[in-house]
């Protein structure tokens, strides 16, 4: 989440006054993330996320974001609900930006996950994956391997200006990528963001996921790749094979993998940490003039991609 479009008072009256959600009381832009514009709104109905999308979003996916939201929730998961407006809308129009309102989860997200958390994370995932095989909804996914050598391109010749060697060094990966990427997977919706800051505990509990903007039809187990470079580092950059294992048991408590998506997992976290140092890199030397963002800085998953080098074994990573 972050702020690139500031709107008013006035603005978000008036905008409110279309949905029965009581008056307002109080609002604050929320600087965490990068893509989107997004405020608490308190009214006297309670607490919302008011989310204005920017234009990286493509405006024609909103629809895909508001169903599966919506398909996710009815079916038990613990998601925010889209809140529809008078006319029975779940988009509208704020500051010039397409705009939505959803329900605010309780909760705290939690910057150094215990063990018993991933567990917890790594049920909720495979639950949200069985949830969504009846979602009628597709979406390609718009950060796959065939658009990561495009993204890397865009960042031109500072590439090194964040560590020397840099290009080259992601030059290569994305040839080993592009050579063993992994076909014919188990396939559905998937999160594809599924970092700490949006997922939601209440103690051990698991309160919820947030943030759906980049969800799409992928691999599965891509999606639990995404988790291991997320969840399963500590702060210093070192593996946790404890976190991944307990994070992979939860997933397989209420979904095996194949053998397939086992002998493939090395690659697919080799791919999920390309994916998160691409964009990371590409943020960290685009960031918006005037924007209350906080980038992520791209070093971490350097960090990340190196270790995965070293991997040729998918026991290592707890299966």
């Amino acid at each position: 989440m972050a702020v690139y479009t500031s709107i008013t008072d006035e603005q978000l009256t008036g905008f409110l006054a279309d949905y029965n959600i009581g008056q307002l009381l109080s609002y604050k832009g929320i600087a965490e993330g990068v893509e989107n514009s997004n405020f608490l709104v308190h009214t006297d109905a309670g607490y919302f996320i008011l989310t204005l999308y920017e234009k990286r979003v493509n405006a024609d996916d909103l629809p895909y974001f508001i169903g599966l939201m919506d398909h996710l929730y009815r079916h038990g998961i613990n998601c925010p609900k889209p809140v529809r407006n008078k006319a029975g809308e779940a988009l509208g129009q704020l500051a010039g930006r397409p705009a939505a309102m959803v329900t605010f989860l309780d909760g705290l997200s939690v910057s150094n996950p215990s063990a018993g958390q991933c567990e917890e994370l790594g049920k909720a995932m495979a639950r949200m994956h069985l949830a969504g095989q009846d979602f009628t909804g597709y979406r390609k996914n718009a950060l796959s391997i065939d658009d990561w050598r495009p993204l890397f391109h865009q960042s031109g010749n500072r590439v090194d200006t964040i560590e020397d060697g840099l290009g080259a060094l992601i030059d290569c990966e994305l040839d080993y990528l592009e050579a063993h990427w992994p076909k014919g997977l188990p396939e559905g919706i998937i999160h594809a963001d599924l970092f700490p800051d949006n997922v939601f505990f209440l103690k051990e509990k698991l309160s919820g996921f947030i943030d759906f903007y980049f969800s799409c039809n992928d691999i599965l187990a891509y999606d639990a790749a995404i988790c291991i470079n997320a969840w399963c580092f500590d702060e210093g950059g070192q593996f946790s094979s404890t976190k991944a294992e307990k994070f992979l048991s939860g997933y397989q408590s209420i979904r095996k993998f194949s053998d397939e998506e086992k002998k493939a997992l090395p690659v697919l976290i080799r791919g999920s940490a390309i994916r998160f140092l691409l964009t990371r890199m590409y943020d960290w030397l685009n960031v918006p003039d005037n924007a209350i963002v906080i980038p992520k800085s791209p070093i971490e998953y350097i960090i990340k991609v190196k270790f995965h080098q070293t991997i040729t074994n998918f026991r290592i990573y707890g299966l």
